[in-house]
C-alpha cells in the first residue's frame, strides 16, 4: 500500500498549486516595485544618486532623467495596449470556432450509442456497466472548454506580465545587468508558475468535479477528461500561428526597409513598423508559448489518466496512484520554486557573460533537484507492483521501472536544451561558423545555416528514441506519457527562461526608442542575445515533449479504436503513413506564405511611409505606427484560419472517410516528420539571428573583423535573420501543436471513428 492516503493526495495537489500561484504572485510584487512613473526621478536627479544609492550612468552623460522615464512609460502603454487589442480580436475569432467545435464534440460523441441515456457495457470490461456515451459527450464538451479557457487565460496573463516587466527592465538597465536580468527574469517566472499552477488546479477540479457523476466508472471518467488537451491546444495552435504570423510580418518589414534600404539602427523610432514589431513579442512568443506549454503539459496528464484509468490503478480504484502524473506536477512546482531563488536571491550577476550561465544553472539545478522530487514521489504514492494496460493485455511493472521512465524524460529535455544551446548560441563555433560565412554574402549564409539546423536534429532524435525505448520496455504507453511529463514537469523554470527571452528584446526596444545612451543598448543586446538562445531551448523542449506526448496519446488512441496491431505493410495504414509525413510540409508551406505575403505589404506600407512623409528620416515627423499594427492584424485573423482548419479537419475527415487504421497511419507519419522540420528549422531561425547579434556585438577580434553594423557581412546576415524569422518564431513551434493536436483529436473522437469511421472502405467493401 502507498505511504500517501487518498486524503494526503487530495490536499497535496491543490496546496501545490496554490503555492504556486502565490510565489508568483510575490514575484510579481517585486517587479512591481520598480516605478515606470518620472516622479521618482525629480529627488534623485539633485544628488546624482537614485533611491537606491546605485549611480546611474545616464547622469554621467547629462541626460535628462525624468524625460527618458516618461518616454519608456509612453512607448510601454503603447506595447501593452497594441497586444490587448490584437489579443481580443483573435480570441473573438477563435471563440466563435471553439463553440462551434464543442457542438460537434457533443454531437459525434453523443451519436456513438444514438444519444441513449442507458448505461452501457464499458470498453474493456464487458462485464462492468458503465456510464452512457451521452455522458463522455457531454462531459468531453465540459472538458475541452475548461482547457480552451484555461489556455486563452495562460496566454494572456503572460503577454499582461510581459508588458508589464519591458520597461521596467529598461529603466533597471541604468544601475546595471545583474538589475535589469533579475527583473526580466522574475517576470518570466511570475508566467511559468502561474501557468504551471493554474494548468494543474483546473485538471485537479475538474476530475473531482467529474467523479461526483461517474463515481466508480473511471474508464469513462478519464476518456472524458481528454477533452481539456483537446481545448489547450486548439486554441495553443491559433494562438501560436496567429500571434507568429503577426510578429513576423512586422519584423521582417521592419528589418528589410530599416536596416537593409535605410541604413537605421533596429528598433529606430523613425521605423514605422517598429511597435507592431515589440507587439508582435509578446503575442507570438509570449502568449503562443504559455497556450502551447499548456496544452503539452494538458494532454501529457491526460495520456497518462487515460491509460492509468484501465490498467490497475483505475480497476482497483488506488486514487493517489492514479493521480500520480499531477503529483508530479505538484512536486515540480516546488522544485521549480527553490530554483528560481536560485537565480534571483542566492546568487547576483554582475558581469555580462554571467548571464548565459545563470539560465543554464537553472536547467542543470531543476534537473537534479526534479529526480530527487521524482523519486519521493513514487516511492509515497505507487504500490510496489501493479500493472499497466498494454495493447489488450495487463504487463506487470514495479515502481523503480515508473521512477526511471520519469527520469529518462527529464533528462532527455535536459539534453534537448543543451544540444539546442550549443546549435544556437554565439559562444560556440556552430553559430560563429555561420557568422563567418557571410563574408561572402548573403547566399554562403543561408547555406550554412540550413546545414546547422539539420544537424542539430541528429542528438535530440536519439535521445526521444532513446527514452521512447526505454520507457515503452519498462511501462508500456504509460511509461512514455510519464516521460512526457517528466521533461515537462520543471515547466516553471522552462517558461521563465523562456519568457525572459522577448521580454528582453522589448526592454532593448524600448531603450533605442527613448533614445537611451548606447551603453544602455549594449547591455539589453547582452540580455537578448541569451534570450535568443534561452528561446530556442525552450522551443526545443516544447519539440521533444510533443514527440513523447503524441506518441502516448497514440498509443491511447490504438487502444481506444481497439485497433489490434498498426501494420505498416497494410495499403490503408502506408497510404496514411505518407500523407501524414506530408502534412507538415504543406502546414509550413502555409505559415510561411503568409508571413511572406504579410510582410511583403509591410514593407509597402513602411516604404511609402519614408517616401511620402516629408521630415520622417531626419527624425521631425513622427510616423503612423496605427496603420503597421493594424496590417499585421488583419493578415494574422486572416491567415491564421487555414492552417488551423488543416490540423482541425484532417483527423475528422480521415476518421470519417478512412476509419482508424488509415488514421493511426496519418498520426505516425505526421509525428515522424514533423519533429525533425520542427527541430531544424527553430535551430536554424535561431543560429542565424544570433549569427546577425554575434557580428553586431562585436565582441570578438573576428567579430570585428566582420563588423561593424551596416557592413556588407553584416547586411549579408540580416538577411538570414529575415529568413529564419517565419522558420524559428511561425513555422517551427507551431509544428509540435500540429503533432500532439491530432494525436489528442483522434483519441477524442476515437469512440466515434470505431463505431462509425471509414466510410469509404465500407462502401469499397
Amino acid at each position: 500500500m502507498a505511504l500517501l492516503t487518498e486524503l494526503g493526495t487530495e490536499i497535496a495537489i491543490p496546496v501545490c498549486a496554490v503555492i504556486g500561484i502565490i510565489f508568483s504572485l510575490v514575484q510579481w510584487y517585486i517587479v512591481s516595485r520598480v516605478k515606470v512613473t518620472p516622479e521618482s526621478g525629480a529627488s534623485a536627479t539633485k544628488n546624482g544618486k537614485n533611491g537606491y544609492s546605485d549611480y546611474l550612468i545616464e547622469e554621467e552623460e547629462g541626460i535628462n532623467d525624468q524625460n527618458v522615464v516618461a518616454k519608456c512609460a509612453e512607448i510601454q502603454n503603447a506595447i501593452s495596449e497594441g497586444a490587448t487589442s490584437f489579443l481580443f480580436t483573435e480570441y473573438q475569432y477563435v471563440g466563435i470556432f471553439m463553440v462551434a467545435f464543442a457542438i460537434l464534440i457533443f454531437l459525434f460523441l453523443g451519436s456513438v450509442e444514438g444519444f441513449s441515456t442507458k448505461n452501457a457495457p464499458c470498453t474493456y470490461d464487458k462485464e462492468k456497466l458503465c456510464k452512457p456515451a451521452l455522458a463522455t459527450a457531454i462531459f468531453s464538451t465540459v472538458s475541452f472548454v475548461l482547457g480552451a479557457i484555461t489556455s486563452v487565460i495562460s496566454g494572456f496573463l503572460g503577454m499582461k506580465i510581459a508588458t508589464y516587466a519591458n520597461a521596467r527592465t529598461t529603466l533597471e538597465a541604468r544601475k546595471g545587468v545583474g538589475k535589469a536580468f533579475i527583473v526580466a527574469f522574475r517576470s518570466g517566472a511570475v508566467m511559468g508558475f502561474l501557468l504551471a499552477a493554474n494548468g494543474l488546479l483546473v485538471l485537479y477540479i475538474t476530475i473531482n468535479v467529474f467523479k461526483i457523476y461517474y463515481g466508480d466508472d473511471w474508464e469513462g471518467l478519464f476518456e472524458a477528461i481528454t477533452g481539456y488537451g483537446l481545448g489547450g491546444s486548439s486554441m495553443a495552435l491559433f494562438g501560436r500561428v496567429g500571434g507568429g504570423i503577426y510578429t513576423k510580418a512586422a519584423d521582417v518589414g521592419a528589418d528589410l526597409v530599416g536596416k537593409i534600404e535605410r541604413n537605421i539602427p533596429e528598433d529606430d523610432p523613425r521605423n514605422p513598423a517598429v511597435i507592431a514589431d515589440n507587439v508582435g513579442d509578446n503575442v507570438g512568443d509570449i502568449a503562443g508559448m504559455g497556450s502551447d506549454l499548456f496544452g503539452s503539459y494538458a494532454e501529457a496528464s491526460c495520456a497518462a489518466l487515460v491509460v492509468a484509468s484501465i490498467s490497475s490503478f483505475g480497476t482497483t480504484h488506488d486514487f493517489t496512484a492514479m493521480c500520480y502524473p499531477l503529483l508530479i506536477s505538484s512536486m515540480g512546482i516546488l522544485v521549480c520554486l527553490i530554483t528560481t531563488l536560485f537565480a534571483t536571491d542566492f546568487f547576483e550577476i554582475k558581469a555580462v557573460k554571467e548571464i548565459e550561465p545563470a539560465l543554464k544553472n537553472q536547467l542543470i539545478i531543476s534537473t537534479i533537484l526534479m529526480t530527487v522530487g521524482i523519486a519521493i514521489v513514487t516511492w509515497t504514492c505507487l504500490p510496489s507492483s501493479f500493472t499497466i494496460f498494454n495493447f489488450g493485455a495487463q504487463k506487470v511493472v514495479k515502481n523503480w521501472q515508473l521512477f526511471l521512465c520519469v527520469c529518462v524524460g527529464l533528462w532527455a529535455g535536459l539534453i534537448i536544451g543543451f544540444v539546442t544551446e550549443y546549435y544556437t548560441s554565439n559562444a560556440y563555433s556552430p553559430v560563429q561558423d555561420v557568422a563567418d560565412s557571410c563574408r561572402t554574402g548573403a547566399a554562403t549564409n543561408v547555406i550554412f545555416g540550413l546545414a546547422l539546423g539539420y544537424k542539430s536534429v541528429i542528438i535530440p532524435i536519439f535521445a526521444i528514441a532513446v527514452s521512447i525505448f526505454i520507457s515503452f520496455t519498462f511501462a508500456a504507453m504509460y511509461g512514455i506519457a510519464v516521460a512526457a511529463l517528466g521533461m515537462l514537469s520543471t515547466i516553471a523554470t522552462g517558461l521563465a527562461i523562456d519568457a525572459y527571452g522577448p521580454i528582453s528584446d522589448n526592454a532593448g526596444g524600448i531603450a533605442e526608442m527613448a533614445g537611451m545612451s548606447h551603453r544602455i543598448r549594449e547591455r539589453t543586446d547582452a540580455l537578448d542575445a541569451a534570450g535568443n538562445t534561452t528561446a530556442a531551448i525552450g522551443k526545443g523542449f516544447a519539440i521533444g515533449s510533443a514527440a513523447l506526448v503524441s506518441l502516448a496519446l497514440f498509443g491511447a488512441f490504438v487502444s481506444r479504436a481497439a485497433i489490434s496491431t498498426v501494420d505498416v505493410l497494410t495499403p490503408k495504414v502506408f497510404i496514411g503513413l505518407i500523407v501524414g509525413a506530408m502534412l507538415p510540409y504543406w502546414f509550413s508551406a502555409m505559415t510561411m506564405k503568409s508571413v511572406g505575403s504579410a510582410a511583403l505589404k509591410m514593407v509597402e506600407e513602411v516604404r511609402r511611409q519614408f517616401n511620402t512623409i516629408p521630415g520622417l528620416m531626419e527624425g521631425l515627423a513622427k510616423p503612423d505606427y496605427a496603420t503597421c499594427v493594424k496590417i499585421s492584424t488583419d493578415a494574422s485573423i486572416k491567415e491564421m484560419i487555414p492552417p488551423g482548419a488543416l490540423v482541425m479537419l484532417t483527423p475528422l475527415i480521415v476518421g470519417i472517410f478512412f476509419g482508424v487504421e488509415t488514421l493511426s497511419g496519418v498520426l505516425a507519419g505526421s509525428l515522424v516528420s514533423g519533429v525533425q522540420i520542427a527541430i531544424s528549422a527553430s535551430n536554424t531561425g535561431g543560429a542565424w539571428d544570433n549569427a546577425k547579434k554575434y557580428i553586431e556585438a562585436g565582441a570578438s577580434e573576428h567579430a570585428r573583423t566582420l563588423g561593424p553594423k551596416g557592413s556588407e557581412p553584416h547586411k549579408a546576415a540580416v538577411i538570414g535573420d529575415t529568413i529564419g524569422d517565419p522558420l524559428k518564431d511561425t513555422s517551427g513551434p507551431s509544428l509540435n501543436i500540429l503533432i500532439k493536436l491530432m494525436a489528442v483529436e483522434s483519441l477524442v473522437f476515437a469512440p466515434f471513428f470505431a463505431t462509425h469511421g471509414g466510410l469509404l472502405f465500407k462502401i469499397w467493401g
